[in-house]
């Protein structure tokens, strides 16, 4: 790979997540007191990931994988999507914003895996390759976030008395019209199948790979992985919202130190994988799950808010070790006529079915302990860990594979 595709695929990564990290993070801030929404209404809002990640392998399969090269769709969808943030700029409530979210996620999901084929596309060995270029995702989710609160200061008590969080969808619009742009100048990637082949509706969504769950193991796992969201939807949905409620200074720039923990985290796992094996590993991203919440219940702005940063930083240890290591169980299980399928699969239950049920529940619990404008925090977050304690034991008991060795291969 040459130093000047280097660059531009971590410019693309840079701006595929900033993008996603300009608005997404202070989402539930913005619709409580700008739009004044309901928590159900912002659980709607926030449903529009999911609803997003379950089309969009039709997006890819369909037409991506088919009649045009992966950068061209992505400067498309992105362009569009720049137009659509402004209209989510300038909506004046919940009724007209919903709208043009939910055509938005549908265009943006699949540009979460268009940015990998574009990558993948130019490496000659992505495991050493991709890493280094994924980084800078994150780095642009966490130079937003720093943006927000320490440039701008749009999350301040007195920015969001002001209605400045609106400008969260101006500043990504413009960030999405960069990218689309830019994206016409990146390597080619052209279409992986011929546009005259068949693709079956069961090749798009993965639907081979649900023989896994005839492997008990295979299904205590998925089956953990969709149950595991419910409480994840919680932490999307609620944490920013949460932490400007209780007027923490600076709410956005301090949600940035999950994704710095997530990149260091990241680089824990093969070393936790190769002494702990798969099932240990991911029973401490459950029960991170339920540690986080816990804290989130009992800490405050002041003398505990030690433990709303604690909290925040426990994000690498939650999402890496189950849904990092899940990712890479499911590989080892797979095998390689499955392996694409299985991921998506995956994805599906995931960001899709899980996430759904996950944003309704948490609106409905957010909804039932507000009264008023007062919300009973340290409910909202204990149930949500209740629920992870109780998917922790359910996988704890229930999941007994023993193929250590075979992860270990994987992750050499």
């Amino acid at each position: 790979m040459t130093s000047t595709t280097r660059f531009k695929l971590s410019a693309m990564m840079f701006l595929e997540f900033f993008i996603w990290g300009a608005w997404f993070v202070t989402l539930g801030a913005f619709l409580n007191n700008n739009l004044k929404a309901t928590n159900s209404e912002i659980g709607s809002v926030f449903s529009t990931q999911s609803w997003g990640a379950i089309i969009a392998p039709f997006i890819i399969g369909l037409i991506a994988d088919r009649y045009f090269n992966a950068e061209r769709i992505l400067g498309v969808l992105h362009i569009i999507g720049a137009i659509l943030m402004y209209q989510m700029y300038n909506a004046p409530d919940v009724s007209v914003f919903y709208p043009y979210v939910l055509a938005y996620m549908i265009l943006f999901m699949p540009t979460l895996a268009l940015v990998n084929s574009v990558s993948f596309n130019q490496m000659k060995d992505a495991e050493k390759e991709f890493a280094n270029i994924r980084v800078f995702g994150t780095v642009g989710w966490i130079i937003a976030g720093l943006l927000i609160s320490f440039a701008f200061h749009w999350d301040s008590p007195e920015g969001i008395q002001a209605g400045l969080l609106k400008s969260t969808f101006l500043m990504a619009g413009i960030a999405s019209l960069v990218l689309g742009l830019f994206s016409f100048t990146l390597p080619a990637t052209p279409p992986k199948v011929a546009k005259d082949e068949k693709i079956k509706l069961g090749d798009i969504l993965g639907l081979d790979a649900l023989k896994l769950l005839k492997d008990k193991n295979f299904a205590v796992f998925f089956i953990s992985s969709i149950l595991i969201c419910i409480p994840l939807a919680f932490y999307y949905q609620n944490a920013g919202l949460f932490l400007a409620d209780i007027k923490v200074s600076n709410p956005t720039g301090k949600m940035a130190i999950g994704q710095v923990s997530e990149a260091l985290f990241l680089l824990a796992i093969p070393v936790f994988f190769s002494k702990y094996g798969f099932k240990k590993t991911i029973i401490v991203g459950m029960l991170a799950w339920a540690v986080r919440y816990i804290l989130f219940a009992y800490g405050n702005a002041g003398s505990l808010s030690f433990m709303l940063i604690i909290g925040i930083a426990l994000h690498g240890v939650c999402y890496d070790f189950f849904f990092v290591s899940g990712q890479i169980y499911t590989n080892s299980k797979a095998g390689e006529k499955f392996k694409s399928a299985a991921q998506g699969i995956i994805t599906l239950a995931t960001y899709g079915v899980g996430m759904l049920i996950g944003f309704k529940v948490a609106g409905l619990i957010t909804d039932m302990y507000k009264t008023g404008n007062v919300t009973d925090w340290k409910m909202v977050w204990i149930i949500p860990a209740g629920i992870a304690a109780a998917v922790f034991l359910l996988f704890a008991v229930l999941f007994n594979d023993k193929t250590k060795s075979e992860i270990e291969t994987k992750t050499v």
